[in-house]
């Protein structure tokens, strides 16, 4: 490893420090070289490269709106758990979430303005929910095959995908059945809302933020075109966030009429998700939420 680390970052010097570490996916180390500090992601399943092309292409697109810090990669930064910058965070992921639907206003209003200039840096404005590549949530491959509307991409694209491993590994009939239910009914709960695609960063736990001394950094992404509101679902799971980050947020963003109710519908995408990952434990809350959804 350390001489393919050594010929890869083009350095002659490859010094590891501080604890080596690492989430529920992949382990990480960092190491000083030639060029300054770095921080190596490893992970060893077959899916890797996917998974981190992924994550390359989302940190690409989220720094291109100029919204939210992400570590540039092979660039280092010094990172602590987030607190002083809550807010901070949630005023900068509603800007990211709006990015695109002000991009698309800037454009109607420049339409006879030819020439690309800037706009090269910047992304395309976009029209479809989806993304150019394929990202993954943990290790699991998601298809981010474009559609025009977003209850179809969700259903098909995110829980549908998530089910089929459910079945495959589990074959749970409770499940199933709780499933075939609530599947028609789901796309009752976007009758009357307007959903604008917005790029998200498609895993915002509390385990992919930090901040420095600068402000906040969000890292791990997986990113694609869709609601804003799934973002903030698993932003209320597993810890969570400050009510001052979703303070900030709304104040840009403002609930629309049934977010709580579909809030635990992107919920239930979490929950499926670390069924797939972590085993059984999550079978519970799965199931609940699916119950809670068809009352």
């Amino acid at each position: 490893m350390e001489k393919l680390l050594k010929s890869e970052l083009k350095t002659s010097v490859l010094k590891a420090f501080g604890s080596s570490g690492g989430g529920c996916i992949s382990q990480g180390q960092s190491y000083e070289t030639d060029h300054g500090r770095v921080f190596v992601k490893i992970n060893n399943k077959p899916q890797a490269r996917t998974m981190f092309e992924g994550e390359m292409a989302s940190l690409i697109a989220i720094q291109q709106t100029n919204t939210l810090r992400v570590p540039q990669p092979i660039k280092y930064l010094k990172m602590k758990s987030l607190f002083k910058y809550s807010a901070k965070l949630g005023e900068q992921v509603a800007d990211l979430h709006l990015y695109n639907q002000k991009l698309g206003e800037k454009i109607k209003k420049e339409e006879n303005t030819v020439g690309k200039g800037a706009g090269q840096t910047e992304p395309h404005h976009v029209d479809k929910f989806g993304f150019h590549n394929v990202t993954c949530c943990g290790y699991i491959a998601q298809v981010n095959e474009w559609q025009s509307d977003w209850p179809t991409f969700f259903i098909r694209h995110r829980l549908q995908a998530q089910m089929d491993l459910i079945e495959r590994d589990y074959g749970d009939r409770e499940a199933r059945e709780l499933w075939s239910r609530l599947k028609p009914k789901i796309p009752e709960m976007f009758c009357d809302l307007e959903i604008i695609p917005a790029l998200l960063h498609g895993d915002l736990w509390a385990g992919n933020v930090a901040e420095d001394e600068s402000g906040p950094i969000l890292f791990d992404p997986a990113c694609f075109y869709g609601h804003s509101e799934f973002e903030l679902a698993i932003s209320m799971m597993f810890g969570g966030f400050s009510s001052s980050f979703f303070s900030a947020y709304h104040s840009k963003i403002p609930k629309a009429p049934g977010f709580e109710k579909r809030n635990k519908l992107y919920q239930l995408f979490n929950y499926i998700n670390h069924w797939n990952h972590f085993g059984t434990g999550y079978r519970g809350p799965t199931l609940n939420v699916m119950r809670k959804l068809l009352k």
